[in-house]
């Protein structure tokens, strides 16, 4: 039997991150992993979504050349080579994975891994042999997948996951999209930019119901004015998969409505892989589909330990990073503060991209805290009219009284790679008149952070 300091069960962006910092401090580490290295997330999630999007952007940006001075002629798309190129950048990111392990000394240990009590666990592999091993400390990463509604299972061909909608063998006429969180709205914006008829069907009073309400209504305007269909206060009830295509029944305040589409996606959140992997044998505590753990990522039962997905805290994957981190500094002794999750930015990849981080207004208003709100349009911004992106805005809330930065919201092109300035600022316990005061360069996006605090202190220069 091998033997080893720490086993990783699971090598997503929670478990391959965990192994390499385990790694790192001297440990004698493996990984198990019953598919790809690397997980959900580069292989079937964050990596090759975001390059159907960047090829969605690049042949919108084709046919509005003429918009900057440019002529394109009959710019056309190749979605089966979108879909190649996506799988191809998904493919290199793997390999990195596997580059890294190598380095790192780590052992990969490909197949199914099962818990068993004593710091021990079975791994089956694809010839169904079954190979005992222990480790002192045994971390489980084994993260989610797309959940299903008894109202809308999924066939994998007309009712679809993420996963399917990234390798559809062809392009649908009709889309029907159930769910308006991040990976509702990245596919509704990718198929809608290549040409599919999309519409989608949100339970919530609003789309991205999570984020701020003005960040919704904006990215509302801007999905209607593409084309795309919205349906909030909307409920799927059923589908009828028997005939060409798909029917699916909505319940609305209005009545019920049967619309028909080539396909239907299914993007209602996740469900965590936590079945057949031998918590029950082993004891470890659950809740509501989650493993329960402290502050550093202990469960209930001495040795084995939780990150990612299938903990309470928000299923991101530079969460899983930071909690695998945080988990095997402080199994080596290391001094290590609780993760603050009232401070993870979520990043939404849709054209405008979405970025926020904090407290929304409204729940600042819920809490009592008497505010002070900023908001800079990118219309009014230098950089966004040069780059023809003026859609969006920032949006920023700071305590009144000390000016504390309680949240930050952003819409528009780019702003995923802005965030990161507030959330190093609410780590920092930056105030409002620091952020005001730190020259912020021009012409660019990032300017509107300083011009949104400007707003808020009533010292707004170019609105």
């Amino acid at each position: 039997m091998s033997t080893y300091d720490i086993i990783v069960l699971g090598s997503g962006p929670g478990g391959y991150v965990t192994a390499i910092r385990a790694s790192q401090l001297g440990f004698k580490t493996a990984v198990v992993e019953k598919e790809s290295l690397g997980g959900v997330c580069l292989n079937w999630g964050c990596i090759p979504t975001k390059a159907l999007l960047k090829s969605a952007q690049v042949f919108e940006y084709l046919k509005h050349a003429e918009d900057y001075g440019l002529s394109v002629k009959e710019a056309d798309k190749d979605f089966d080579a979108v879909v190649k190129r996506s799988r191809g950048v998904a493919d290199g990111m793997s390999k990195g994975v596997q580059f890294l392990m190598k380095k790192n000394k780590i052992d990969v240990i490909n197949g199914f891994g099962t818990l068993k009590a004593g710091k021990k666990l079975d791994v089956k592999d694809a010839d169904g042999k079954v190979t005992e091993y222990s480790a002192k400390h045994i971390v489980i990463a084994t993260g989610a997948r797309s959940r299903e509604l008894p109202s809308l299972p999924q066939d994998g061909k007309k009712v679809i996951g993420y996963r399917e909608a990234m390798t559809l063998p062809t392009q649908p006429k009709k889309m029907i999209v159930v769910g308006s969180g991040a990976i509702g709205v990245e596919f509704a914006y990718f198929y809608n930019s290549m040409g599919t008829e999309v519409t989608i069907v949100e339970y919530m009073p609003k789309i991205v119901p999570v984020e701020d309400a003005d960040v919704s209504k904006q990215l509302e305007r801007s999905f209607k004015k593409s084309g795309i269909k919205i349906m909030t206060s909307a409920e799927v009830t059923s589908v009828d998969t028997s005939g060409d295509g798909v029917k699916a029944t909505v319940k609305t305040k209005k009545g019920e409505e049967v619309l028909e589409a080539d396909v239907v996606l299914s993007a209602v959140g996740i469900k965590t892989n936590i079945e057949n992997i031998g918590l029950e044998a082993v004891g470890i505590a659950t809740d509501r589909d989650k493993i329960l753990v402290n502050d550093y990522y202990q469960t209930n039962i001495p040795g084995y330990y939780a990150i990612g997905d299938v903990t309470p805290g928000q299923a991101l994957a530079h969460v899983a990073s930071a909690e695998g981190i945080l988990c095997v500094e402080k199994i080596a002794g290391m001094h290590v503060e609780a993760l603050d999750y009232g401070n993870i930015p979520g990043c939404t990849y849709c054209s405008p991209e979405i970025a926020s981080v904090g407290l929304t207004e409204a729940q600042a208003k819920e809490q009592g805290i008497d505010i002070k709100v900023g908001k800079f349009p990118f219309s009014a911004s230098g950089k966004a009219s040069a780059g023809g992106n003026k859609e969006g805005f920032v949006k920023v809330i700071f305590d009144a009284k000390y000016g504390e930065w309680l949240g930050c919201h952003m819409i528009g092109a780019g702003v995923t790679d802005m965030i990161a300035e507030a959330v190093l600022g609410r780590k920092l316990e930056t105030t409002g008149h620091e952020v005001l005061k730190a020259v912020h360069p021009h012409p660019t996006m990032s300017e509107a952070v300083m011009e949104a605090v400007a707003d808020a202190y009533d010292e707004v220069i170019h609105i």
